[in-house]
């Protein structure tokens, strides 16, 4: 058996785009791949995307601070601010970054957003923006890019769900909805890229401690589920969240940080993945183990 290390700059020479890339785990994972020796192309709305979200938006200054620690971590930087429903504008950020740096390898459409609302009490909002950020903008990064990876001559895809995409969620089934849509989205490109040599898998969050998370919409659909009232005040709601999802978590944690689900991506990223395609990998504080299958 193989007993040889891998190598401490694994991704050295390869271009990486990630998704999402202002904040969050997508900002973790451009600095983890930029750590890798990849250079990164960070895409990001950087800016409002719905009236159905309560937490403030990424912004421009988010996108340019994660460009700072990539270049701190050695590695170049290019930055696009699209919005990934626009497929056409997602298409000319890859026209773009095959233009100036030859192609790319690595592909991580992480980029979603998350709000809850009683499917009795939905507006069209609350179903459309979601899907269409979340499952179509996902597809539409896939499609934009995975023709540059056919001509690279392979690569990988890394899409992120959540397992909230792996069963059901009280008060939140359009984000429930578009989280399992992508990792069929997943599997049936797997299938369709593997003879192009590109892996394509998804990475499966936990509830990380990000905005999207950390905010009062998001503490009172816990305390729902957890059989409880919410007070209404944030930081009375945030306290029962924390004990709830402590106690529901078998490693003991309300979340996980962006930084413990970054290696994931760089895992899928390399070399060592190079047989792992169609499936997904989970960082979740142990919550998978209340997943069936």
């Amino acid at each position: 058996m193989s007993t040889a290390t891998p190598p401490a700059r694994p991704l050295t020479g390869r271009v990486a785009v990630v998704t999402g890339a202002a904040r969050g785990v997508g900002r973790a994972a451009a600095v983890a791949l930029a750590q890798a020796g990849a250079d990164v192309v960070g895409i990001d709305v950087a800016g409002p995307v719905s009236s159905i979200l309560d937490y403030p938006p990424a912004t421009a200054e988010d996108l340019a601070e994660t460009g700072r620690r990539v270049t701190g971590a050695g590695a170049r930087w290019r930055e696009h601010v699209v919005d990934q429903r626009d497929i056409s504008a997602v298409r000319a950020a890859a026209a773009a970054a095959e233009q100036a740096w030859g192609g790319v390898d690595v592909v991580f459409a992480n980029a979603g957003i998350q709000a809850f609302r009683p499917l009795l009490e939905m507006a069209d909002a609350d179903w459309h923006d979601q899907i269409d950020v979340n499952l179509t903008g996902t597809a539409n990064v896939l499609r934009a890019f995975a023709p540059l990876l056919v001509r690279r001559g392979g690569g990988r895809i890394i899409l992120t769900s959540s397992t909230q995409g792996q069963h059901g969620t009280k008060n939140g089934a359009a984000y429930s909805a578009s989280k399992w849509g992508i990792i069929g989205l997943m599997k049936s490109a797997a299938l369709e890229l593997g003879g192009h040599g590109i892996t394509v898998n998804a990475v499966i969050p936990g509830l990380v401690d990000t905005v999207l998370t950390r905010h009062e919409d998001r503490y009172a659909q816990a305390i729902t589920e957890g059989g409880r009232t919410p007070s209404g005040d944030v930081g009375e709601d945030e306290g029962t969240a924390i004990d709830l999802l402590r106690a529901k978590t078998p490693l003991g944690v309300p979340w996980v940080q962006p930084s413990e689900v970054a290696p994931l991506v760089v895992f899928l990223a390399s070399d060592q993945a190079r047989m792992v395609s169609g499936t997904s990998f989970a960082a979740t504080g142990g919550d998978s183990a209340h997943v069936t299958a």
